[in-house]
């Protein structure tokens, strides 16, 4: 696979992450780079992390992964997204929505990355070079994901709970993206 065709995977495999950070953006009061920084790790991280796993499980568990990857981040991102909705109707303390924290953190990073580990074995099918690849995807997933976040917190901003409110409602949304389009394969 050319770097070409590296650089469209990773860009696609980014946009969960970007919508995701998005909604983090949205739900924080007051951005910096530092928190930026920490979304777009957690999501370059994991975006990384995933293919190079799918690499390694190859073969013998391909089948299973691609079958249930999507319901996988079904579950997931419509769990995110109607806590977010919750919190943002029940009228929480914005501090609370704030939080990227490594439990947080963690299980959007894991819901926006489940795709990537069904990518990276098909990385082992193509004999890709899975460390380039990986490090493609983490540095493109980074930066998108940063910049998700300042442009949602542009919007959290002027519209708070309603912005809340769709935010969540676009986790479900990708959520059930995901699932359609891993049903339509």
């Amino acid at each position: 696979m050319g770097i070409g065709s590296l650089l469209a995977v990773a860009v696609g495999l980014a946009m969960d992450a970007f919508a995701v950070s998005m909604c983090k953006g949205l739900a924080m009061q007051k951005i910096t780079l530092k928190k930026c920084c920490i979304v777009g790790l957690w999501f370059g991280g994991f975006q990384a992390l995933m293919p190079v796993i799918g690499y390694f499980v190859g073969l013998s568990f391909a089948e299973y992964v691609n079958r249930y990857s999507h319901w996988i981040a079904l579950l997931l991102l419509v769990a995110i997204g109607v806590n977010m909705i919750r919190e943002a109707v029940s009228g929480e303390d914005c501090e609370e929505n704030d939080n990227i924290g490594i439990k947080t953190m963690f299980v959007m990073a894991v819901a926006t990355s489940i795709d990537a580990l069904a990518v990276g074995i098909s990385f082992a099918l193509q004999k890709t070079n899975i460390a380039l690849a990986a490090a493609i995807i983490g540095i493109i997933t980074f930066i998108i994901s940063a910049i998700g976040v300042k442009i949602g917190n542009i919007f959290g901003s002027r519209y708070k709970n309603k912005a809340e409110i769709a935010g969540g409602i676009i986790l479900i949304l990708i959520g059930i993206k995901i699932a359609v389009d891993g049903v339509m394969q």
